[in-house]
């Protein structure tokens, strides 16, 4: 027969027992709650690697191999990503129309889509680069390349290139970049939209890269890019010598004007002024300004 000692000594082991329970259950979820939010931050620190690996792919300049970049971005590169169109229908932000033909507009370097058409491509056009290293003179291809052209020649006019220095040399690939007033390197975001392929070049069916028609050598002015399609913005590279020939497998970029043995001439004094370091090859050894890009026009005949 129980007795009352007894009985609460059974109660006290039953106590007991029921705390020992609960004690064990909230260990057991403490415990997964803390592998599930270990769980958590694994996977999104692998997801942040991951989108960050993604956004070098896309973003940074590629190599001679690759794309040049809207800057030669690409690789002829561009470190920033490159800029989306913001619309399919020409226009500015904070200007509006075409600027005036002498330059006498205010300058700007910001605009809400592409540049409206402003050239004659009938007409002829001369882009002259004045910089702390002497004088270079484009003949630009209006005829060839009338929406490339037309947007450097506005974009000109607009003093967008004013002030700005050439800030990469690679004699590996004998280029000269330049083009980005709002960083002076080839992060630069340009000019807020980016222009049509001229013509709209081939995908390689086996590796998915773009191929174009264009072959290179000294002393042309071509357009940089960013990868994909219609990836031209603003930036642009100088071509002092033969090795530039190692970007006609590509042939994406661009050409839209020549220059003569005068123009070259100072080209390639400013390669020679080429300094290795950082990711994109080199420098120039001291600061090369672009103090002005102006347009000389010749009306259609």
């Amino acid at each position: 027969m129980s007795t009352p000692k007894r009985e609460r000594q059974r109660q006290n082991r039953m106590l007991r027992i029921a705390a020992d329970e609960a004690a064990a259950k909230k260990y057991a979820t403490n415990r997964r709650i803390k592998v599930i939010g270990i769980a958590v931050v694994v996977v999104g620190a692998a997801i942040a690697v991951i989108g960050y690996l993604q956004r070098g792919d896309s973003d940074e300049p590629v190599a001679i191999d690759e794309p040049v970049s809207e800057d030669i971005t690409a690789d002829l590169g561009e470190d920033a990503p490159a800029p989306e169109p913001d619309s399919t229908e020409p226009g500015t932000g904070s200007a509006t129309g075409c600027p005036e033909v002498d330059g006498s507009s205010p300058r700007t370097i910001d605009f809400d889509g592409r540049q409206p058409m402003c050239i004659d491509p009938e007409a002829g056009y001369v882009a002259v680069f004045d910089t702390s290293e002497g004088e270079m003179r484009f003949d630009l291809t209006a005829s060839e390349t009338p929406l490339t052209v037309n947007n450097f020649v506005t974009l000109a006019r607009w003093g967008y290139y004013d002030g700005t220095l050439l800030f990469r040399t690679d004699p590996g690939i004998d280029i000269i970049q330049g083009g980005s007033p709002h960083t002076d390197d080839a992060g630069d975001p340009g000019p807020g939209y980016t222009i049509p392929d001229e013509p709209a070049f081939d995908e390689d069916p086996d590796t998915g890269q773009l191929t174009g028609p264009y072959r290179y050598q000294p002393g042309q002015l071509v357009m940089a890019r960013s990868a994909g399609r219609d990836a031209a913005g603003a930036q642009f590279f100088l071509t002092t010598g033969p090795n530039a020939a190692r970007l006609d497998s590509q042939g994406v970029y661009v050409v839209f004007g020549n220059t003569d043995d005068a123009g070259l001439a100072v080209a390639q004094s400013i390669i020679a002024l080429h300094e290795p370091g950082g990711r994109l090859g080199g420098a120039p050894s001291r600061d090369v300004t672009v103090h002005s890009v102006t347009i000389e026009e010749t009306p259609a005949g």
